[in-house]
């Protein structure tokens, strides 16, 4: 029954600066509706609640820094690594060897502002694939 993600929220303690992070990984922060932000890639985006107004409906326990997301990298993990660099974000882990949704992936962990885990990942061929 379902096709495919359309978009996720995350709740958060400050939108400027999550504006920011996400902005480094390629994100377009767009304004919608009654002055909402969200951060857009082709094909699906992510809404910016902040935690001190939450729009309704919303999750029963909306917070800060509960997430844990993969995103697939259109790049060498070497260049997102000299992204994140330049950009002074720290990578809390990474290079290592994962299992995405598809197969096998590559994988550097790094934290948004509101400590939320990001992973960053690139698919691998499978052992034994030609």
């Amino acid at each position: 029954m379902l096709h495919h993600l359309d978009h996720l929220v995350l709740t958060v303690a400050d939108v400027d600066a999550t504006v920011r992070f996400y902005e480094v990984l390629g994100l377009e922060a767009r304004t919608f509706g009654d002055g909402r932000t969200a951060l857009h890639a082709p094909g699906w985006k992510i809404n910016l609640h902040e935690a001190t107004a939450p729009i309704e409906p919303h999750a029963v326990a909306p917070t800060p820094g509960s997430a844990d997301l993969c995103f697939i990298v259109d790049r060498t993990l070497a260049e997102v690594e000299r992204t994140l660099t330049d950009a002074g974000v720290p990578i809390e882990l990474g290079p290592v060897d994962r299992t995405g949704s598809s197969g096998p992936i590559r994988s550097v962990y790094v934290r948004d502002p509101d400590g939320n885990l990001i992973e960053l990942s690139v698919p691998q061929k499978a052992k034994g694939a030609s």
